[in-house]
């Protein structure tokens, strides 16, 4: 009798252990966390506390002249995304620009050459795309070059 009860508690067991070891019951850890951005003219909403300027452009070099004038009290204003190291997914949305737009993200500085990066275009207008990274301790910028934004400050520490 006790010999059945402990085959029994052991088959209980390898088949409790073989679910968790299957995948069928993944960790919520294991799913990259998402951060949505929205595209604007020359900008990112998000990234300037929620503000919206209504800057209107009908071709990238619109946001060179609106950047030479703006960029600097914007970026002064401007939200710095706080994350921990780990996977993340860039949703970002064209919300309004009538041209092709694109998303980078990489390291600051030196940390170009020796943190991740991720890049990507083909963003037309109405368009969501997704870009995933697994980001590491250090400093980054985010823009978009073919919207030309400010380069935006991502600071991952933990």
């Amino acid at each position: 009798m006790i010999s059945n009860w402990c085959a029994a508690t052991g088959f209980a067991l390898l088949a409790l252990v073989g679910l968790s070891l299957s995948g069928t019951a993944a960790p919520a850890a294991s799913q990259p966390t998402i951060v949505t951005l929205t595209q604007v003219g020359c900008q990112f909403i998000e990234s300037e506390n929620g503000v919206d300027h209504m800057y209107k452009t009908i071709k990238a070099a619109d946001c060179n002249g609106i950047n030479a004038k703006t960029r600097r009290a914007r970026l002064a204003k401007a939200k710095v995304l706080r994350l921990k190291p780990g996977r993340y997914i860039f949703r970002v949305t064209n919300k309004n620009v009538p041209y092709g737009l694109g998303f980078w993200l990489r390291g600051k500085g030196l940390g170009r050459v020796t943190l991740p990066s991720v890049s990507g275009g083909g963003m037309n207008l109405g368009v969501t795309l997704d870009y995933e990274i697994t980001l590491r301790p250090g400093e980054y910028y985010y823009s978009c070059p073919l919207n030309p934004t400010p380069d935006y400050r991502l600071v991952v520490d933990g």
